[in-house]
């Protein structure tokens, strides 16, 4: 079973592997899974997202997910779970792991993984040529 069979049944079984609905859980539950791979499974998972975006952030894989989810929220990364309900924190965790396996598909494919890393680093070019940071 590879990485993105794993979380596919991650996915559809959260409780069994200890996700209770915890957004800050799910995220321990994905660190520590990465650092028993040496950071292999997520390496690349923040520049993913930024391309995604299609805008420069600073911010981690974290507080991306949490920015994507809840773009209603006024707050910024982390911040965004104190105006969370329960049942909101819920669908966070399930887009957490929806978008690492979105991620570990395009991952995968070594032409795919090349482009995006291609799209990140013009993104990245772009504005520090026109003096932006």
């Amino acid at each position: 079973m590879n990485d993105r069979e794993f979380f596919e049944r991650v996915r559809s079984r959260l409780g069994l592997y200890g996700l209770n609905g915890s957004y800050n859980g799910a995220v321990m539950f994905l660190v520590g899974f990465n650092e028993a791979r040496s950071g292999d499974l997520m390496r690349g998972f923040t520049e993913w997202l930024v391309v995604r975006k299609g805008e420069r952030s600073g911010f981690g894989w974290q507080a991306l997910v949490l920015d994507e989810a809840l773009p209603d929220v006024e707050s910024w990364g982390w911040s965004k779970l104190n105006e969370t309900t329960s049942n909101q924190e819920q669908k966070v965790v399930e887009l957490l792991i929806s978008l690492l396996v979105e991620f570990l598909t395009m991952r995968d494919d070594a032409a795919a993984l090349a482009q995006m890393y291609s799209q990140y680093h013009r993104l990245h070019s772009k504005d520090d040529a026109s003096g932006e940071q």
